[in-house]
């Protein structure tokens, strides 16, 4: 949850930038500070993790891109997957086979395994 210190700065400093597919809001401050740097920040969607923000904007955010991605051009390669954020933690979370949660039963060996020995 956002704090108040942080929404009262926003309502009168920022400026928003644009929204990404998991309502994450991007904003800039209205005006550059006495060095010309531009201050960019998030408002995230629900519950606060960093791993919401898609690489487009995280380039962004960190300046890497001047542009914000609603603006910019940027193509996908066709190897790229969908952005999902961290489920470590989750219900959704992976566990691999063989998992106490996952009901415990693994596949047998299949003998190819040799054990080392000095």
């Amino acid at each position: 949850m956002t704090t108040i210190g942080t929404r009262i700065f926003t309502a009168l400093r920022g400026r928003l930038i644009g929204t990404d597919e998991f309502g994450n809001k991007y904003y800039s401050e209205r005006r550059r500070s006495k060095k010309n740097h531009e201050r960019r920040w998030v408002i995230y969607f629900g519950e606060e993790e960093a791993s919401s923000i898609p690489a487009s904007w995280h380039g962004w955010l960190h300046h890497s891109f001047e542009a914000p991605p609603s603006e910019n051009s940027r193509v996908s390669k066709a190897w790229e997957k969908p952005h999902t954020p961290n489920m470590t933690g989750t219900a959704n979370a992976y566990l691999p086979p063989g998992h106490v949660l996952k009901g415990g039963k693994r596949s047998p060996a299949t003998g190819d395994y040799e054990s080392w020995r000095p």
